[in-house]
């Protein structure tokens, strides 16, 4: 059985609105489909290692979908593994944007609280792919309207990718929910 694996982004969780809506899409139209969506660690190299153990114990094809953090892990996982991967405003350089955020955390999905600090940066910088090998099996899907990050990175770092750009939008992907069998398609699952 094909598995798509979902990795959510920061301060997030499977109960997140893309989460849900690629999981109903795969219930309705497509329960061959195994559906993967863990809550990842909430520090870089516990998510790593979480989602690396994840894909290990995979059995049969797999594909990969990330939105903005997860789409910097998804990113790492393609190339680690050699799947397929569709990234959903990708967060490119984390261990810049989320400096903004260090200190007390709090997911607001889990209720978890945390510190992100600088080591946590330092994890990030060193998970990050520099220059991915991976990008004829990587699909962007971007939003100009991006409160949170500057599209403009994600269309430099994955400009060798397949790419989707659209005016207007937002962090969250407006209308994310007419792409989910095309994600399916992409993932070739």
């Amino acid at each position: 059985m094909p598995t798509m694996l979902y990795l959510h982004g920061f301060n997030s969780s499977p109960n997140s609105i893309k989460a849900r809506l690629m999981l109903e899409h795969l219930r309705q139209k497509r329960p061959d489909i195994h559906f993967v969506c863990p809550q990842i660690a909430a520090t870089p190299a516990a998510a790593w290692a979480q989602i690396a153990a994840i894909c290990d114990q995979i059995e049969g094809p797999f594909g990969v979908a990330g939105s903005s953090l997860g789409g910097f892990w998804a990113t790492r996982v393609a190339e680690r593994f050699g799947v397929r991967a569709v990234v959903i405003n990708p967060a490119v350089n984390p261990h810049i944007l989320l400096r903004d955020y260090l200190g007390e955390q709090q997911n607001p999905y889990t209720d978890e609280h945390y510190q992100l600090n600088e080591a946590h940066m330092a994890e990030l910088e060193a998970l990050r792919v520099d220059a991915p090998s991976c990008l004829d099996r990587i699909w962007l899907l971007q939003q100009q309207g991006d409160e949170v990050l500057d599209y403009r990175e994600a269309l430099e770092y994955y400009r060798f990718a397949r790419v989707c750009i659209q005016k207007g939008g937002d962090h969250a992907f407006v209308g994310f929910e007419h792409y989910c069998a095309q994600v399916v398609r992409f993932l070739e699952l």
